[in-house]
């Protein structure tokens, strides 16, 4: 009430003054200049005071390892690290410097933050948690005060709750540990990462409060070579993507509070969903549900996760309808690929659709067979041919080709020319920095034009079994890799 009213007095003296005839200029600008002072002040005292709201200690979560499936390895080499701060007397009577630093690795959804909090649960200390983003501001020398404030407030809330340890978790840290020199025109990221050392350096064996900082990254490329020398990130632990058992283990957590059918078998999900991340499957399982909840069913059943598969992988089913002949020649496309895929590889179709979702017209998904990380000069050959034989479909009952291929002449070039930096090529090994450009565009050229014409041969002896597919496809709209198969001639099997 009294800022209003000095406020209101200060005007009032300010137009009397001007009605008699004195000359207020200088007085209105050293007010504007003085308010614009307090502004920017202020504006930095927010700054320093609101960071202590991000960093203070994140509200405690029942989270434990066992939470968290499909990581054992990385669970495994995490705990071990970890247990040199619980065992702290056992390790100082050998000599061991404590661990100082542990960071995550891996693509985004693996769980990197879960086991983050599950470390802090797991040694019963203080877990106090940032973003890389965090310390990122464009007033100078407020990256590096963050930094000095997030180690501030884990020591003291540490010693708040009377505990000997505690975690400071970043999250992004590749935003603020960039390598130095690259941030042209201000050292504001270089000093923020500077700090970051300091800090790190500081922490010793014998403090009152045992401090142990990780950090989760899908960019460790990027990072500076000082932070992660040992000393400062004295472990870098790998969370991968899991395999086909860690995705059954991560199901099972995902699931084990929905009501699943009796035709649900999560093994069969599990093979169906390589190279999904555990957030994948925790989005799978919702999508189920959701799916079932639609259709006012109490359980969840196979068709459910299937149709989820599909929905997580391209998108929701939209509204748009292609006219017919465009229609038409979607199932050509789709049924061209299924066709070769059934070729090269029996039993590998899962779904046909030409229903249109997420960016695509239709599609044609695969099953997976075991996971495989080594792909042999046979195999890519013939994932090539899968890509290259809708187009192919649709010359041979159209007599020319759509847009619609695009996606699939990328996937193609892009396979073609893995195949040359494995030497599957008849260029055998090379070096990729010195092939001529012209060089390298020929032979990628002829592996795909090889494969074309190998598809070009096969579809032409099965025009017949191409158009009446077709008619069951437009029909049913989604046909299971199981119909297709018994559509097919024994010829082509």
């Amino acid at each position: 009430m009294l800022k209003e009213i000095s406020i209101g007095l200060a005007a009032a003296l300010l137009v009397f003054a001007a009605v008699a005839g004195y000359d207020i200029t200088p007085v209105i600008f050293l007010l504007a200049f003085g308010g614009a002072l307090l502004y920017l002040t202020g504006a930095k005292g927010m700054v320093k005071s609101g960071f202590g709201q991000a960093a203070t200690p994140a509200r405690r979560q029942d989270i434990s390892f066992d939470d968290i499936g499909g990581q054992a390895v990385a669970i495994k080499e995490l705990k071990e690290a970890l247990d040199f701060i619980i065992n702290h007397q056992a390790i100082q009577s050998l000599g061991i410097r404590p661990l100082k630093g542990i960071l995550m690795t891996g693509p985004p959804g693996t769980g990197k933050t879960l086991m983050a909090r599950a470390a802090a649960g797991y040694t019963d200390a203080v877990f106090v948690s940032a973003s890389g983003s965090d310390f990122v501001e464009m007033y100078a020398g407020v990256g590096a005060q963050r930094v000095r404030k997030l180690f501030q407030t884990a020591r003291a809330t540490a010693v708040k709750q009377k505990k000997k340890n505690a975690i400071i978790f970043i999250d992004e840290i590749e935003v603020l540990a960039a390598k130095r020199g690259q941030h042209a025109g201000h050292m504001e990221y270089d000093q923020t990462l500077n700090a970051l050392l300091v800090e790190m350096d500081g922490i010793k064996a014998d403090d009152n409060v045992r401090l142990l900082i990780m950090a989760a990254t899908n960019r460790v490329d990027m990072m500076d070579p000082a932070l992660l020398r040992p000393g400062r990130f004295d472990r870098q632990v790998k969370v991968d993507l899991p395999d086909k058992a860690g995705r059954l283990e991560i199901l099972k957590l995902h699931t084990r509070n929905k009501p699943l059918a009796d035709d649900v078998d999560l093994s069969r999900i599990a093979k169906e969903t390589f190279g999904f991340s555990g957030a994948h499957l925790e989005s799978l399982a919702n999508e189920a549900a959701i799916l079932a909840m639609r259709e006012g069913l109490k359980e969840i059943h196979y068709r459910h996760f299937h149709e989820a598969v599909d929905k997580v992988i391209m998108g929701e089913k939209l509204d748009r309808q292609p006219n017919p002949d465009e229609l038409k020649r979607v199932a050509v496309h789709e049924i061209g690929h299924a066709f070769i895929s059934e070729w090269v590889r029996p039993g590998s179709v899962s779904t046909l659709t030409v229903t249109p979702r997420g960016g695509a017209l239709g599609y044609m998904r695969q099953n997976p067979e075991d996971d495989t990380y080594l792909y042999t000069k046979d195999y890519l050959e013939n994932q090539i041919a899968i890509m290259l034989a809708g187009a192919v479909a649709e010359e041979i009952v159209y007599g020319n080709r759509s847009t619609g291929a695009a996606n699939d002449y990328e996937k193609a070039l892009q396979t073609a020319d893995t195949m040359i930096k494995a030497g599957m090529s008849k260029l055998g090994v090379v070096s990729l920095e010195s092939l001529p450009g012209e060089l390298k565009h020929q032979v990628v050229s002829e592996i795909i034009n090889g494969q074309e014409q190998r598809v070009y041969r096969v579809m032409q002896q099965h025009q017949d079994f191409l158009q009446a597919t077709v008619q069951v496809l437009l029909e049913q709209e989604k046909i299971s890799g199981e119909e297709f198969r018994a559509l097919i001639p024994p010829l082509a099997a």
